[in-house]
């Protein structure tokens, strides 16, 4: 533990803490220890602000909101990637083609998918190698024939999370629009890698 400049700073990363108390309990991320646990699923944290922010997945409590648009969200961090998407800051740059991002794991995803040909998720069922694990649980059902998406309009299911375009005539003019944001919401998640 080094005292600097009334801080107390880590030995091993460097962060620094104005209270003693602090030090002890942010080394435990260093040291692997997990006393805290989570009473739902057991998954166990470092930390008790971790354990905090787990609780509500299973909560579905959102504390934090937008005050642009009213959007709630789990976590501040989640909160502050989003205020990006209406203040269009993106600041971070790709090396390689300086297009910007909202997040630092966007831009690992856009390195991954564009600038490398790292492949680390693989098919079970032949073996395809993907850049990310949606795109590989986005195949699996060619292999396995499951039907996980399905219509809010008439419950008919998809293996494909975009909609038919055939399908849309059949559902009545009034929900075309909802069906349509759908789908444009979906190409464009998909499209992220790009």
């Amino acid at each position: 533990m080094h005292s600097h400049s009334d801080k107390y700073k880590c030995s091993e990363c460097e962060k620094c803490f104005r209270r003693k108390r602090d030090l002890p309990r942010h080394r435990q991320i260093h040291s692997g220890e997990k006393p805290f646990r989570c009473s739902i699923c057991g998954k166990r944290f470092a930390m008790a602000g971790q354990l905090t922010e787990h609780s509500r997945i299973h909560s579905g409590e959102k504390p934090y909101k937008c005050h642009l648009c009213d959007m709630p969200f789990n976590r501040s961090s989640n909160l502050t990637i989003h205020l990006r998407i209406h203040t269009g800051d993106k600041p971070y740059k790709c090396s390689v083609c300086d297009k910007g991002f909202t997040s630092s794991s966007h831009l690992r995803r856009h390195e991954r998918c564009i600038h490398s040909n790292v492949r680390p998720y693989s098919c079970s069922y032949c073996g395809k190698q993907f850049a990310t694990v949606t795109d590989m649980k986005r195949h699996v059902p060619v292999h396995t024939g499951a039907k996980s998406f399905s219509c809010r309009h008439c419950s008919e299911e998809f293996i494909s999370g975009v909609v038919p375009l055939r399908h849309l005539r059949h559902v009545p003019p009034q929900t075309v629009w909802r069906l349509w944001l759908i789908v444009y919401r979906t190409e464009l998640k998909v499209s992220l890698c790009a």
